[in-house]
């Protein structure tokens, strides 16, 4: 039986095509086992599908100075998001998110390690993830199959073909009283043509964690 030199190509060009025509990726929800998940409302100004719930009350952040981190949660209630990822690469993806949170909360408040007046208190679980598919994710941002879905898929903000992900939910209290302030649920993943960031099953969930740490000190404004 003769192969034709373009097998493989083909089947990869075929698997994501039956992808685009049968996967719809996973969306965040309101975690039944997080503290604020009764307060989580779907959120009517969500923007390209992130922060599909969200709890707001009026809040003058500038009163606050530093802030508390918790240390990050993992989510293990039956409603978590992960998607082949073993325990040893959740408990690096927790530290990584708590390293870059705290790092881009500094860049505005100063970091203290006991509740006090005008200080802020976050806490953060990591409720799902996904790896990329090795050399999948990355060959379908170059082939013809795969490149023009996601090209569409980077000008709409919207996930690349086999590739990773993070969600997790944001909590914030005031520190001194315990008062919940603002809490969230949200997915985050690198743009659809970000090559760099599918060499490697946990990269595209780093970059996520990334894209995750600016938009927390976008929310405390």
């Amino acid at each position: 039986m003769r192969i034709h030199p373009k097998a493989p190509g083909a089947m990869l060009l075929c698997a994501a095509l039956t992808a685009l025509a049968g996967c719809a990726t996973t969306r965040p929800m309101p975690y039944q086992g997080i503290q604020s998940s009764s307060y989580l409302r779907p959120n009517e100004q969500a923007h390209r599908g992130h922060q599909p719930y969200v709890y707001d009350t009026p809040v003058d952040w500038n009163r606050y100075r530093s802030f508390v981190m918790d240390p990050v949660d993992i989510y293990r209630g039956p409603d978590q998001q992960f998607e082949k990822v073993s325990d040893a690469d959740k408990q690096v993806l927790a530290g990584y998110m708590q390293e870059q949170f705290q790092a881009k909360l500094r860049e505005r408040y100063a970091q203290v390690f006991e509740p006090r007046s005008g200080t802020l208190r976050v806490h953060v679980t990591l409720t799902g993830a996904r790896a990329s598919t090795k050399f999948i994710s990355t060959f379908t941002k170059m082939d013809i199959g795969g490149a023009p879905y996601n090209t569409v898929q980077a000008v709409r903000g919207r996930e690349g073909l086999f590739t990773g992900s993070v969600s997790y939910a944001v909590e914030i209290y005031d520190a001194s009283t315990q008062k919940l302030l603002k809490a969230y649920v949200d997915k985050q993943y690198p743009n659809a043509m970000n090559m760099k960031a599918t060499f490697g099953a946990l990269s595209a969930a780093r970059t996520g964690i990334q894209k995750g740490a600016d938009n927390l000190l976008d929310n405390l404004q």
